[in-house]
């Protein structure tokens, strides 16, 4: 995901939308920067830069890529209602939410660069064009990813990651995954239409992406450009074709594979929360995740969930009023509330360079990759219903996925039901609200793909 800002009369433009096209266009070089929307994760690499952006772009002169600074390098440009925060969390919190931009971005409003258009613009009566680039998929915390929250998330501040992060979680992630329109959510549009909308030549184009069935490889399966949320929810429309993947039945075993980019259960847990509206109750899930080797990206969140663990929402909420570090930590409250089966099911995590004791002191299961290997060959797995023969002799049906992130998997009577998340979120409210940290912290590392 990238937020950038390209300028010159090489940038195609729709006098119907108001920009005015120039009759002519000379040979130039567009003054391109480009943020990529970090949150509050590490910046990217050379390497990871080359990847994704390409060679030409990845070294041209001068350096166009530019690194969020999370902690510096934002601004607030408003808010929205506490009475919206206060009804997307049962009344838990009842404060307004920050909407939050990188200083960089806020620069380069209309209104701004009218005053003098020779300083940000270029002279020929365009203001600065700001093209946000994102996929869309199903998302653990905003229902769907992309569209609005690569800006207030994605070059946004910690106070608003933070909250926005813990919202999700108290509200129930059940009722958020695959939910294009949603209390959260509707908070990030309200932003939109009050401090952006008007303010910014503002474009996104949002992609979803896919496997193609005859070959397995990674391929787009629609692009969408606009200036509204229009092309948001028709992205979201195709994507849950795409990547939403609605079972005949709940599986009572599910095995998830984690490929070298889940180096943490902070990112691994993706296996938890694509998966847990799929399978059945009193179920287990299997995590094989040989690159896990911590649980938090850095060493404050890493302690934190250690001392706490994935013991579910009451317990977690409860140590959140009784830890001052941890109530300043809500991203951390709410990763801990999204890995927790709250009961439901079992989860068995199969670690590469996490001990048993690690492993079963956070409240998951331990099993033996290497035993685990023997048993499920992902080599020769395919994706979706496979059968095994345990250790009785007895022929058994389990559900096989390769890479979490591609989809989200559920049976229909738990899509529609919402009690389980509903009754823990409000059974744990006692009719007064929460009382959030005004010093929200982020922990580098912390915010990238395990939450955002």
């Amino acid at each position: 995901d990238s937020t950038g800002d390209s300028t010159g009369d090489s940038i195609d433009s729709n006098e119907e939308e108001g920009r005015a096209v120039p009759t002519t266009c000379t040979p130039c070089s567009p003054a391109i920067q480009i943020i990529p929307a970090l949150g509050t994760h590490a910046p990217m690499t050379p390497s990871q830069i080359e990847i994704m952006f390409g060679k030409e772009l990845s070294k041209k002169d001068p350096n166009p890529f530019i690194v969020h600074n999370w902690r510096e390098d934002v601004v607030t440009i408003g808010h929205a209602p506490a009475e919206m925060v206060s009804e997307a969390t049962y009344g838990m919190v009842n404060e307004p939410w920050p909407a939050q931009l990188n200083k960089l971005v806020w620069e380069k409003r209309i209104k701004r660069n009218d005053v003098n258009n020779n300083e940000n613009g270029n002279g020929n009566g365009l203001p600065p064009l700001v093209i946000s680039v994102g996929q869309v998929v199903p998302h653990e915390v905003l229902g769907m990813a992309n569209f609005n929250k690569n800006l207030f998330v994605g070059v946004g501040g910690v106070e608003a990651i933070n909250l926005s992060h813990f919202i999700g979680a108290v509200h129930g992630m059940e009722k958020l995954m695959g939910r294009g329109q949603n209390p959260l959510r509707s908070i990030l549009n309200y932003a939109s239409k009050e401090y952006l909308q008007d303010q910014f030549d503002l474009w996104y184009i949002l992609t979803v992406m896919g496997s193609n069935i005859a070959t397995g490889e990674v391929e787009m399966k629609g692009l969408y450009i606009g200036n509204d949320v229009r092309c948001y929810n028709m992205a979201c429309d195709l994507s849950l074709q795409v990547n939403f993947n609605l079972l005949p039945k709940p599986p009572k075993k599910m095995v998830v594979y984690l490929s070298e980019e889940y180096h943490s259960t902070w990112l691994g847990n993706k296996s938890i929360y694509r998966t847990r509206m799929a399978i059945d109750d009193g179920g287990e899930l299997i995590v094989m995740a040989p690159h896990v080797e911590t649980f938090g990206e850095d060493e404050r969140i890493d302690a934190l969930i250690r001392q706490v663990g994935y013991v579910g929402t009451p317990a977690i909420m409860e140590a959140m009023k009784e830890d001052k570090e941890l109530e300043s930590n809500l991203s951390a409250v709410a990763h801990l509330i999204h890995g927790s089966s709250e009961g439901r099911f079992s989860i068995t995590y199969c670690p590469g360079r996490l001990t048993r004791e690690e492993i079963e002191s956070v409240g998951f299961q331990y099993a033996s990759l290497e035993a685990m290997k023997r048993r499920y060959d992902v080599d020769g797995l395919e994706d979706g219903w496979n059968t095994e023969v345990n250790e009785d002799g007895v022929e058994e049906e389990f559900y096989y996925i390769s890479n979490p992130a591609l989809g989200l998997w559920a049976v229909s009577s738990r899509f529609e039901d919402d009690s389980e998340v509903s009754t823990s979120s409000r059974e744990n409210n006692d009719g007064a609200s929460t009382a959030i940290a005004s010093n929200q912290e982020a922990s580098a590392q912390s915010g990238g793909v395990g939450g955002w």
